[in-house]
């Protein structure tokens, strides 16, 4: 069954519309997406690689996880489940530090429109073990830990997401 998401207006608020991926994507509506950081004592960036099978943006780095909000769920809800889900790392509610939101809007191709609000946690964790790393195969290709440099390196080089607002706030949160 395809994921059900709740159609938001441009403030962010419910509209009561429930719609699948697809028709939201297609018909460009508003909706919520979450982005989760998980950054080690150390200053070190968990990255994945997107699949090389992904439909939009395969191959691409990215930060931790980042996905779809469902329907019913909380933005809270949504990174706990996405985390878990594409790299198999269990978060608690209390561990997301929420860093900020921001709007975007895209034509992708002729029917497929992001008009999205991003929220941007970030997650301290002591230490991050890539053995233990547990990758949603139809999701992740790889992971790694990038330090800032690295991180800053990917960024120039333009092999990752564009996500420009939150990586500006990472890189100013490790500084």
């Amino acid at each position: 069954m395809e994921e059900l998401i709740d159609v938001l207006d441009e403030n962010g608020n419910k509209t009561g519309e429930i719609l699948t991926r697809e028709q939201i994507h297609k018909k460009g509506l508003c909706h919520r997406i979450v982005v989760i950081a998980i950054i080690d004592e150390k200053g070190n960036i968990l990255m994945q690689q997107r699949s090389k099978n992904k439909s939009k943006n395969h191959g691409k780095w990215d930060v931790a996880s980042a996905g779809h909000v469902s329907s019913g769920q909380t933005s809270t809800e949504a990174a706990i489940r996405e985390t878990l889900e594409e790299v198999g790392i269990k978060v608690k509610e209390k561990e997301l530090e929420y860093i900020f939101t921001y709007k975007n809007k895209e034509n992708v191709e002729e029917d497929y429109i992001d008009n999205q609000i991003y929220d941007c946690y970030i997650v301290k964790r002591e230490q991050i073990e890539l053995t233990d790393i547990k990758m949603q195969e139809s999701e992740v290709e790889q992971v790694k830990l990038c330090n800032l440099k690295e991180f800053s390196e990917i960024i120039k080089n333009g092999n990752i997401m564009e996500r420009d607002e939150f990586y500006k706030k990472i890189i100013k949160y490790l500084k």
